[in-house]
């Protein structure tokens, strides 16, 4: 199975300078509209797909942003594994501004979001233990090391509903949490991912100390969007040598993410919602068939 890797640019990435033979394309999802078109190319004979999350000129705010669509349309353009880039704020002293994060695990503090494809007339159980693919994860280390970015690999991914940034009872306790990084759009995106059979990590790119750091004090828009610009190209020349590095051919998660539905479903066949069911065409389609 030919590999296709898929890229989701959150807040100032919003292009992939490097893609060769580059083309925006529409493709329509019956979840309805995604953030914006996919930019489709190669890299050294490598498909690659670009999604900007926030839309370009970023025009979707978290809560806004219709994950489900963005998720179904990358499968429908045949990505197989996925990595998001996504900047975030620290809740650790030692990741400061301008550190990139590999997280490997998510607390999910969103309430204003559908989280599933699945529901009423077709319900299904994924298991999101594991939610980041350590061989994914591998790529993305040593992509960090030959770009001698300054990384750290595993941590804990608060996201939370936003727009507002954190108070400062919210961000200590998060904190004390155990949590690594806070930040509004990786859930339910990483549950989703998983529903549709892809590998999934993230790249959390540290823009600020969130609110709990007595030396830095609240967040500050403009100093994040000053670190947001610096972090940009760091992420453009991180995503460019992952897909360089990348196997050209699919080779099993080792979590189980490309067979994740694989007894999943527990509506019976003569009850499920036809309706449902043709929307989880590109989604689930490997096992409704």
């Amino acid at each position: 199975m030919e590999s296709v890797l898929g890229f989701i640019g959150g807040s100032g990435l919003y292009n992939l300078p490097g893609i060769e033979n580059g083309r925006w394309e529409k493709i329509e999802s019956p979840w309805g509209e995604p953030s914006d078109e996919l930019f489709i190319g190669e890299v050294d004979g490598l498909k690659a797909v670009f999604l900007p999350r926030h839309g370009r000129g970023h025009v979707f705010a978290p809560s806004d942003i219709n994950y489900r669509a963005n998720i179904d349309i990358l499968k429908r353009a045949g990505v197989t594994d996925l990595v998001s880039v996504s900047a975030c704020g620290s809740l650790k002293e030692e990741y400061a501004p301008g550190t990139f994060v590999l997280v490997d695990q998510f607390i999910d503090r969103t309430f204003a979001r559908p989280k599933s494809f699945f529901g009423k007339g077709c319900v299904t159980h994924v298991s999101v233990a594991e939610p980041v693919s350590p061989k994914l994860l591998d790529i993305v280390e040593a992509a960090c090391q030959d770009e001698a970015l300054t990384y750290s690999r595993g941590g804990t991914y608060l996201a939370m509903e936003g727009p507002q940034f954190s108070s400062i009872a919210e961000s200590k306790l998060y904190r004390q949490w155990g949590c690594d990084v806070i930040g509004m759009t990786n859930m339910p995106e990483a549950k989703l991912a998983r529903e549709a059979e892809m590998s999934y990590c993230t790249v959390a790119m540290v823009t600020d100390y969130d609110s709990w750091h007595p030396d830095h004090g609240m967040v500050d828009v403009n100093s994040i969007i000053k670190v947001l610009h610096d972090n940009v190209s760091n992420a453009q020349r991180l995503v460019l040598n992952v897909a360089k590095r990348f196997p050209r051919e699919h080779e099993p998660c080792p979590i189980g993410s490309n067979n994740a539905l694989d007894f999943a479903i527990m509506t019976a066949e003569e009850k499920r919602d036809p309706a449902l069911v043709a929307k989880l065409d590109a989604v689930a389609g490997r096992v409704l068939k």
